[in-house]
């Protein structure tokens, strides 16, 4: 399968598989997934230290959240798809399946597990990490577009893109999707590094983070063809729906860590 990118009379194409090393298949998908955890949570020690967390702590969350999102993105993608006559096995297996708000949920279910554990700073520890999942997913993005999966709606665009073979339903050129993303994540991952560096309470920038994603999602949402899982309500996709509860519950805890900070400061000594 190729995504190809027609330019005048020129074409530029890209292919899922990286590499085979005697026999072994190596996708760009698992390259680019694994690039952005470790790029993630190395900016994300170096965060942590700024502040006070310890490094070991730090690296040794890292499998928590490894194994935590992994987790997640996949439960969440098979609630979303499965349809109770494909075999489980099936999309249990399937390398793209899998969904980055489950990642998000199994991640912060690890962060606080591990943060009771090791009495960490729960809020920042997430502060910490926050920046680093926007940057993390801007490589994973760039995965989908390499596996042809995420993509848009057909459009006329001089950037458009098509995928033959993944995408027969869809023979036109289409959005690129998960460039937009990958793009809107990197705005996002500075951003988020920037008020880091000027936060004014603990679980702010974790706040800040739900609250940015879920809009970019909501209205990416509208701009992508491929199978959205199950509608909420019958109208909205699954992914704008999460996105819903992720702003609502980002401005919960922006407002309820904003407010225990200022009763904190005026309390008496």
């Amino acid at each position: 399968m190729l995504a190809c990118f027609p330019h005048r009379t020129l074409t530029w194409c890209v292919h899922p598989v990286a590499f085979d090393i005697s026999g072994l298949t190596v996708h760009w998908y698992g390259i680019l997934l694994a690039t952005g955890f470790m790029v993630g949570m190395w900016t994300a020690g170096r965060r942590g230290m700024k502040i006070g967390l310890s490094p070991e702590d730090i690296s040794n969350l890292m499998l928590w959240i490894f194994i935590g999102g992994i987790a997640g993105a996949k439960l969440l993608y098979v609630a979303n798809h499965w349809n109770g006559e494909e075999p489980l096995k099936d999309l249990i297996l399937q390398r793209s399946g899998m969904v980055f708000h489950g990642a998000l949920f199994g991640t912060a279910i690890a962060v606080w597990l591990f943060t009771r554990k090791t009495k960490m700073p729960l809020w920042a520890t997430l502060d910490t990490l926050a920046p680093s999942f926007a940057l993390g997913h801007a490589f994973g993005r760039i995965g989908c577009f390499m596996t042809g999966c995420c993509y848009g709606r057909v459009c006329d665009l001089p950037w458009a893109v098509q995928f033959p073979q993944s995408h027969s339903t869809h023979p036109s050129h289409v959005h690129p999707t998960q460039l937009y993303e990958s793009l809107l994540n990197l705005a996002l991952y500075g951003t988020l590094a920037w008020l880091f560096r000027n936060r004014k309470f603990n679980g702010q920038i974790f706040a800040s983070y739900l609250i940015g994603y879920a809009l970019l999602r909501f209205g990416m949402e509208f701009l992508r063809a491929d199978g959205r899982g199950h509608l909420w309500f019958g109208e909205l996709t699954s992914g704008q729906g999460i996105s819903i509860i992720l702003i609502i519950g980002g401005v919960m805890i922006w407002r309820f860590l904003s407010d225990r900070e200022k009763l904190s400061m005026e309390a008496p000594e």
